[in-house]
């Protein structure tokens, strides 16, 4: 049973979320990737911007996320591996990433600073989210296929999920050096 003390030190998920959430978009927006050049820069591959800035989120969340399970502070939860939703799911973000320039998060920080046309994304989401409400039934259908499980790229090549880290974060600072020093073409 909680304490009073432990109750009334929980924040409720709501108030969490938001404050993420607005956490979130001043940091897309001030990292530059609220700009819809930049957006389009990086689908032309012409600006290493929103590179930069997902690969040195991943970089210091996974190593802030490993340091936490490490201290038993959190727990890792890893999503199942399902190829054929995941497809799927990629097919109609990156559709909409396209035609609009913007994709959810990047979205809303754009409509945040005043980019008004970013307005059509966020209806677009809203919409986009009953659609996938009022179909859910239909495309739980295909979880199935291509289910993999929990897939653990440390366990797949039967490393500790210290070397995996190490491993991954090498991998990302030698991408982050490439990227600065010069976008390919």
């Amino acid at each position: 049973m909680e304490t009073d003390v432990q109750t009334s030190a929980k924040v409720h998920p709501v108030i969490a979320g938001s404050l993420f959430g607005v956490v979130f978009g001043f940091l897309l927006q001030k990292g530059g990737v609220a700009d819809y050049g930049v957006l389009i820069g990086a689908l032309r591959l012409t600006d290493p911007t929103v590179f930069q800035v997902i690969l040195s989120a991943i970089l210091i969340g996974g190593i802030a996320s490993a340091l936490l399970r490490w201290a038993g502070l959190a727990k890792a939860h890893p999503k199942p591996a399902r190829y054929a939703s995941n497809v799927v799911g990629g097919l109609i973000f990156g559709t909409g990433f396209g035609l609009l320039g913007y994709c959810p998060g990047t979205g809303a920080a754009a409509l945040g600073q005043g980019s008004w046309d970013a307005g059509f994304g966020v209806i677009g989401l809203l919409l986009g989210s009953y659609f996938y409400a009022a179909t859910a039934t239909i495309l739980k259908k295909i979880d199935h296929l291509g289910d993999h499980g929990k897939v653990i790229i440390a366990n797949l090549f039967h490393l500790s999920p210290a070397v995996g880290i190490a491993g991954s974060s090498i991998v990302i600072l030698a991408a982050l050096v490439l990227l600065r020093n010069g976008f390919p073409r």
